[in-house]
């Protein structure tokens, strides 16, 4: 599969998480030499299940929550994320599930 059937900002974020499927995941994970593994699959589809139910992208805190309930709070870390998704959470685990890019919000005060 090539990511450019799919409409992406100008960082590769996709634009419309609807468009994502699993194929779409493992051409992005391709483009940073990735290999997706089942460890991956469960931050990937528990971050596709906050945004299902909430419409937004679920925050690193509220996936390592969820993990911690799974894998135990030794094992989910910060730290456990960044062995899986190297350049972060939310500029290689976010793009690889299809989130669009976070918004980051700047206050003039």
């Amino acid at each position: 599969m090539n990511t450019n059937q799919v409409e992406k900002d100008d960082d590769g974020f996709l634009l419309d998480p609807e468009d994502w499927d699993k194929d779409i995941a493992q051409a992005i994970a391709n483009e940073y030499q990735l290999t997706l593994t089942e460890a991956h699959w469960q931050v990937i589809d528990m971050i596709r299940f906050c945004f299902e139910q909430s419409g937004i992208v679920p925050e690193l805190r509220t996936i390592l929550k969820h993990l911690k309930l799974q894998l135990g709070k030794d094992i989910a870390t910060r730290k456990y994320i960044y062995t899986l998704f190297p350049y972060g959470y939310g500029q290689q685990g976010c793009k690889i599930a299809g989130m669009r890019k976070p918004l980051k919000l700047w206050l003039d005060l």
